[in-house]
């Protein structure tokens, strides 16, 4: 595994069989969206290695069925003001909690403003890796283990259910419902690559998603609720509360897609990840780590 750069772990991509004649020639069909001059550039600086981490120069022969490793950067990347604090440390786990607009890991536009190359630069450990990720836009409570051999570990609690989670989202207030319920459903992917939605019960496929959904108290037009979701489908509780007509205050994918790059750094998504539990597979001991973030209704300080 090669070390991460500044914080920054290398991206890898594999060699398939083909009709390139040098790496360069390779790089700029797989990324269409990169210049070659961009490529050279970076090939130059040593930012394109291989497995052993040498430098891979732009007119070497292709070789195929292995893999090449770059590291990613992201030009004039915007300065991000939301900060993390650190819940929980120890030999095993760093716990974060995290603030809205803040990416855990790094994608697209977002490298060095995330919570994983934050962490890793401000804490001098480089193999920090997360656990597990929630929402940009969400808040709350996010794991991440100190050494790469125990993540599997770690990892496989959420696969088999086996951690409780519980959030908290501020939403319209009804009287439709008797609370608490459950909302079980199959989500799918939406018509848009951002969304997700819940499938029609006539096409026959079987429940996936899982929301325990409880109100916790009215105030006017608006309630807290405490959600706690029993699967870990993308967007799940951002998709039942608004398919219920309840959705999250600040949600700019659901029920209607807002444009891409408008935060309103006012009106944050009100969904916090409020607490974790689970028993420690390393330790055997039980784990409870709760944020200390609050979500504000509507005109409060």
């Amino acid at each position: 595994m090669l070390a991460p750069r500044d914080g920054v772990g290398a991206s890898q991509v594999s060699l398939p069989a083909g009709p390139w004649t040098s790496m360069l020639d390779f790089l700029v069909e797989r990324f269409p969206g990169v210049s070659a001059d961009d490529w050279v550039a970076r090939m130059r600086s040593g930012d394109v290695v291989d497995a052993a981490g040498r430098a891979v120069a732009p007119r070497q022969a292709y070789v195929p069925h292995g893999k090449l490793y770059y590291y990613r950067t992201v030009p004039h990347e915007a300065p991000n003001a939301a900060q993390a604090d650190i819940l929980f440390e120890d030999e095993l786990l760093v716990v974060a909690d995290k603030p809205h607009f803040l990416p855990v890991t790094p994608s697209g536009p977002y490298l060095q403003e995330t919570l994983l190359v934050r962490l890793r630069r401000a804490l001098a450990a480089p193999a920090l890796t997360p656990i597990h990720r929630i929402d940009r836009e969400t808040a709350g409570v996010v794991l991440f283990a100190k050494h790469p051999s125990i993540c599997a570990g770690y990892q496989a609690l959420f696969a088999a259910r086996k951690v409780a989670k519980v959030y908290e989202a501020i939403a319209p207030a009804t009287t439709r419902y008797a609370f608490p319920l459950t909302r079980s459903n199959t989500l799918v992917e939406g018509d848009h690559f951002m969304t997700m939605r819940e499938a029609d019960p006539a096409e026959g496929l079987e429940p996936n998603a899982h929301t325990g959904i409880e109100c916790v108290e009215a105030r006017g037009a608006w309630a807290r609720y405490r959600l706690r979701p029993a699967s870990g489908k993308r967007h799940q509780l951002r998709v039942h509360m608004a398919a219920l007509g309840l959705p999250i205050l600040g949600d700019r994918i659901y029920p209607n897609l807002l444009p891409v790059g408008t935060d309103d750094t006012s009106n944050p998504l009100r969904l916090l990840a409020q607490s974790i539990a689970f028993r420690d597979p390393v330790t055997g001991g039980e784990r409870f780590l709760c944020s200390a973030r609050q979500l504000r209704f509507p005109g409060e300080a």
